[in-house]
């Protein structure tokens, strides 16, 4: 029974780990303004970004670039700076350490 049991527990651990790893990296998830555009980075993936999105947070980010704020604050993007799934704005984008 022990022996049953312990092959179950790996069993549903290792396929934890499999599922992460084919969920992608989605800490790298985020809109970003290049080149004057709004584009998105979803699963590795870069394409346009065509809608207005609604992070986490509860903040917006449009197609012209405004991040408004749950409070209702609101900036524009510049070139390079991005806004994560979780609402969290980076200003230049990530470093090139981080984008690997």
């Amino acid at each position: 029974m022990k022996t049953i049991l312990r092959t179950l527990v790996v069993a549903v651990i290792s396929l934890s780990f499999l599922s992460a790893g084919f969920a992608g990296d989605q800490s790298k998830d985020c809109v970003h303004m290049k080149n004057g555009k709004m584009m998105m980075m979803m699963d590795g993936k870069e394409m346009a970004m065509d809608k207005e999105m609604t992070m986490k947070d509860g903040s917006k980010v449009t197609t012209d670039g405004t991040h408004i704020t749950k409070d209702g604050t609101k900036m524009k993007l510049k070139d390079g700076d991005m806004v994560m799934m979780d609402g969290t704005m980076m200003a230049g984008g990530m470093k090139d350490s981080e984008k690997k």
